[in-house]
């Protein structure tokens, strides 16, 4: 069991003695036991307790497992409008460190290559075909955060200029990230976008994998925070709190994935099927307003030739 101490003034923001019980600040659900400032911590994963270092931010690895199989938090408040956003969940293997295995097969016979975040890089393939070789795990070295301001742009560039500094700043302070990993922030319209980038040279000991503050950031704007309730994640520009929503993230490889065409999403099936749908409707009402017309022009030549026989007659 790994010993947490917290003895400098850093160190307490991560085991307090609250009632005299330790807590750990990098997760609400783990389960710490001893006196401040000895405390030791354990996160449940289904049968599995790793220990863990309440210094730094769990791995994704094993939050994305925990959420997979559906642990609810018994001490967290749910809101009425709470939603689980299931897209690319699956139950995911994880080293002794929490670190993601390179080959995923969620408990099924079709297995899969993953990156260092924990993202499929490869097509599905049965567990046994030769052509699936997942010999290492291809590092994350960038992770695109976007999100939109839930109120409109910044006026001018001295608000926006707050503002990215303001949101710099969360992000360094909350999930403990040197800022020489939070690359760039850009702002387009109500668009937020956050460049973190930081090679495997790069990380220190301490550090915190970006992909893992991806994803406390993606549940902190989505209002499921894996923090503790008091510790509440705001932008404050200016004295006042800034609101963010619809998160959505991207990760950029150290190697191309190798992904082929045939496995499209259902999302980009549907929007094609949409889209011949519309293209034969088109189509058939050309054809069948040229027709109409065909019609009404022959009907009209020959009501006039009726005519002319009249006149002539």
């Amino acid at each position: 069991m790994l010993h947490v101490t917290s003895l400098s003034a850093e160190g307490k923001q991560f085991c307090e003695r609250i009632k005299g019980d330790c807590k750990c600040a990098s997760h609400s659900q783990a389960i710490c036991s001893g006196t401040p400032p000895d405390c030791n911590c354990n996160f449940p994963v289904g049968s599995e307790t790793p220990s863990v270092n309440c210094n730094k931010l769990l791995s994704k690895c094993w939050l994305m497992k925990r959420e997979s199989l559906g642990v609810k938090g018994g001490r967290r408040p749910k809101h009425d409008f709470t939603v689980i956003d299931n897209d690319g969940l699956y139950n995911p293997d994880c080293d002794a460190n929490g670190t993601f295995k390179a080959k995923q097969c969620n408990g099924t016979d079709l297995c899969w290559c993953v990156n260092s975040a924990g993202v499929r890089r490869t097509d599905k393939m049965d567990k046994s075909d030769p052509k699936l070789k997942c010999d290492r795990l291809v590092r994350t070295f960038w992770v695109v955060i976007q999100m939109k301001l839930n109120g409109s742009a910044p006026a001018n560039p001295t608000e926006e200029a707050a503002f990215m500094d303001a949101l710099k700043k969360t992000i360094a302070d909350r999930y403990k990230l040197p800022k020489k990993h939070i690359d760039n922030i850009e702002l387009e319209g109500t668009y937020i976008y956050v460049d973190l980038k930081q090679n495997a040279s790069e990380k220190g000991l301490t550090d915190p994998d970006i992909a893992d503050v991806a994803y406390y950031m993606e549940k902190d704007i989505k209002g499921v925070s894996q923090l503790p309730l008091d510790n509440k994640f705001d932008i404050i520009v200016n004295g006042k709190s800034v609101g963010v929503k619809e998160p959505l993230i991207s990760y950029i490889d150290s190697e191309r994935p190798e992904l082929s065409m045939k496995h499209l999403s259902a999302g980009i099936i549907a929007v094609v099927v949409v889209l011949l749908v519309a293209i034969v409707a088109g189509i058939v009402v050309l054809v069948l307003t040229r027709r109409k017309r065909g019609q009404y022009q022959k009907a009209e030549v020959k009501e006039m030739g009726e005519m002319q026989k009249e006149l002539t007659s």
